[in-house]
């Protein structure tokens, strides 16, 4: 049995209940723990300890960072947790299940700026890095003992440490043979976790798992498995391999190999981004079309802007519905040419939309682009003249408003959904 100290990263060959160098209770044992390196970080409750941080005065009560009162959490702190608030819950029932709660709006601007300083870090430990989102991502640090002079369970250690230290926020870190056992290690004992599945253990452990916990399985394919039988992770692992195929195809060959922990997906640091879109949620249902495409169109800044910022184009435009009975309506739609542009992702999403059953009333809207290129790659030269034009003005409105300020440019349409609040 192996032994790290979280705190004076003390290694040993034995099994401590506390450090014998220093005493601490937070001492990781595994067998496995000298050999294992891959590794998926999540920072813990991410956005709500951003504002816990930079309001002390917050520290000690439940904290929701979300939308208004008909929006959704989008995450909420560990005390709110205890209430029994989760991630996307309507804030009407979350405000009902911890009325002391204090709500604040999302700052991703923030947000991102901490991702960054988080990510950086990471980064100068092992390019092989692949980010799922602002606040988690994977990381292969394989072969990095002789350049950091340490396996890599102390180096993450020492990461996890040093986050908590110079950024003032705690993450938690899971550590296996592959993604799929990493990304649910890293849940296990939030928050500040460090847990570890080792490749010796990996069925035993995934076998009463509900099979929700494997990726690609949503709320209809959970559906669809639990109709055929396959409740656990453990059902899938000892189902008949042609009845899965059968049944799921390529899929059902795919989940057999996770239930007994088997994942060779690489960690892809250039894998792209697949989607990246704004959405609202109204106080009241809306369904005249004016006021649904006055509420679109800071949508489709706020992505166009977030695209130029990275420096790539999208060429499918998506719009996003939602009914007051919460059914999502989802349209797309592939363009001539890659954009980067409000003006552009706004004209088709205008026309997905005016395609819907007039009348219909929604709680939501959402735009979005995906099928990313660089921007240089996109074939700037060849975009139509409106097209340049309208790029070279946003690129402008930009300018102005990191120089001056958000409110330093406001379009007539935002002037007109801000009045609609």
């Amino acid at each position: 049995m192996q032994s790290l100290c979280r705190d004076c990263f003390r290694t040993g060959d034995d099994q401590p209940r506390r450090c014998p160098a220093c005493g601490s209770m937070r001492v990781v044992r595994h067998e496995e723990l000298a050999t294992l390196g891959m590794a998926h970080l999540d920072c813990d409750a991410f956005y709500a300890s951003v504002e816990k941080r930079d309001r002390p005065e917050l520290r000690d009560v439940p904290v929701i960072v979300g939308g208004g009162v008909r929006g959704v959490v989008t995450t909420c702190c560990y005390i709110a947790r205890m209430s029994g608030v989760r991630s996307a819950m309507p804030m009407f029932k979350a405000t009902r299940l911890c009325p002391q709660a204090v709500i604040l709006k999302p700052d991703f601007q923030k947000y991102r700026t901490e991702s960054k300083r988080i990510f950086g870090k990471v980064r100068d430990l092992t390019p092989l890095v692949q980010g799922l989102s602002l606040d988690e991502a994977w990381m292969d640090l394989s072969g990095t003992e002789r350049l950091h002079g340490a396996p890599p369970a102390v180096t993450l250690a020492r990461l996890q440490a040093e986050i908590e230290a110079e950024i003032g926020l705690t993450v938690s870190i899971g550590l296996a043979p592959n993604k799929f056992l990493a990304k649910i290690a890293s849940d296990l004992e939030k928050p500040r976790g460090f847990s570890v599945i080792g490749e010796a253990e990996a069925v035993s452990f995934l076998a009463g798992k509900p099979v929700a916990i494997m990726p690609g399985v949503g709320p209809v394919m959970v559906a669809s498995l639990e109709k055929a039988g396959y409740r656990t992770v453990g059902d899938i692992a000892a189902a008949d391999l042609r009845d899965l195929a059968d049944r799921f195809g390529a899929q059902g060959l795919q989940l057999h190999r996770l239930a007994l922990g088997q994942d060779s997906r690489p960690v892809s640091p250039n894998e792209a981004r697949k989607t990246i879109s704004a959405e609202t949620t109204f106080n009241n249902d809306l369904s005249a079309v004016e006021a649904l495409e006055d509420r679109l169109w800071p949508l489709c800044e706020k992505v166009a802007r977030q695209l130029r910022a990275e420096g790539i184009a999208g060429r499918v435009a998506h719009l996003k519905l939602r009914t007051p009975d919460f059914r999502i309506v989802t349209r797309r739609r592939t363009l001539a040419m890659p954009t980067q542009t409000a003006r552009t992702l706004f004209g088709v999403a205008r026309e997905l939309l005016a395609a819907e059953r007039p009348g219909t009333a929604y709680r939501l809207i959402g735009a979005g682009l995906s099928d990313f290129s660089p921007a240089d790659e996109a074939g700037a030269d060849l975009f139509a003249d409106d097209e340049r034009r309208a790029l070279r003005g946003e690129t402008a409105v930009d300018a102005l408003r990191a120089r001056f300020g958000k409110a330093a440019v406001v379009t007539g349409r935002a002037l007109r959904s801000e009045d609609r609040e």
